[in-house]
């Protein structure tokens, strides 16, 4: 049997995983707040006794191969605040996220701080759902009120005061986030994120993603050459097969 052959198969639908994660970073690059997502390569090891049927477990340690595995994640580092000037573009500085009600009822996770208001003066964000204040609820501008001043603590303030405080909740195990639409988060842990105890955020700045696009672009020529080489080793393979076959037919 040749286990080289089976070994470059495998390497090519690790690269191909590879290379669907690094699409997904150049799309979604210019998305705020958004997240890279992040491929880890390791080995596992295939005796021959995995991939012949008659052998046995542990018979010969020589025929073991090793093969690539693929595990996927996510990279939290924060983005860079980038200035906007509008009032209510709002970035997290340092750990955190902004809690949003969705249309379903549940709740999401998102870094991206890029607000409007609704037609009743609801604070929501670019895809329409409620932002919610430190307190779970949303938040209401006041009508007739041009002018928004939000304080590095998140308090929101208008002509006549405070009218409520961003929420910025910290969700402890990241793991158990993931990812949907608009490099929003759903957690899929039973245990409440807790609120930041001192919140740090930015009026007229936006935070980008944490995705490098030159890296990304480098990402896809390793993985175009590494793909090419394993095909010429499939195909290499398949040749001296068929030489093997017409030499014993």
């Amino acid at each position: 049997m040749n286990i080289g052959l089976y070994q470059s198969a495998s390497a090519l639908s690790a690269l191909e995983q590879w290379q669907d994660v690094v699409a997904q970073n150049i799309t979604s690059g210019q998305v705020s707040g958004f997240r890279k997502r992040t491929v880890e390569f390791s080995t596992q090891s295939a005796g021959g006794w995995q991939l012949d049927p008659k052998a046995q477990a542990g018979s010969d340690p020589s025929q073991s191969a090793l093969f690539p595995k693929v595990t996927n994640g996510i990279s939290f580092t924060n983005g860079e605040n980038q200035p906007t000037g509008r009032d209510l573009d709002v970035a997290i500085q340092g750990p955190g996220f902004f809690q949003v009600k969705r249309a379903d009822g549940s709740m999401a996770f998102t870094r991206s701080g890029q607000f409007l208001t609704r037609s009743d003066h609801t604070l929501i964000d670019s895809g329409g759902d409620t932002v919610l204040s430190s307190s779970g609820q949303p938040i209401v501008l006041q009508p007739g009120s041009s002018k928004v001043t939000i304080n590095p603590d998140g308090t929101i303030l208008q002509d006549s005061g405070p009218v409520g405080k961003l929420g910025v909740v910290n969700v402890t195990d990241t793991s158990s986030l993931v990812p949907i639409a608009g490099g929003m988060f759903v957690s899929n842990s039973e245990t409440s994120p807790a609120p930041v105890a001192k919140p740090v955020v930015m009026q007229g700045f936006l935070e980008s993603s944490n995705v490098a696009p030159l890296k990304e672009m480098v990402n896809l020529v390793l993985i175009s050459r590494a793909y090419d080489a394993n095909q010429r080793v499939i195909t290499n393979a398949d040749e001296q097969m068929q030489k093997e076959l017409d030499a014993l037919g």
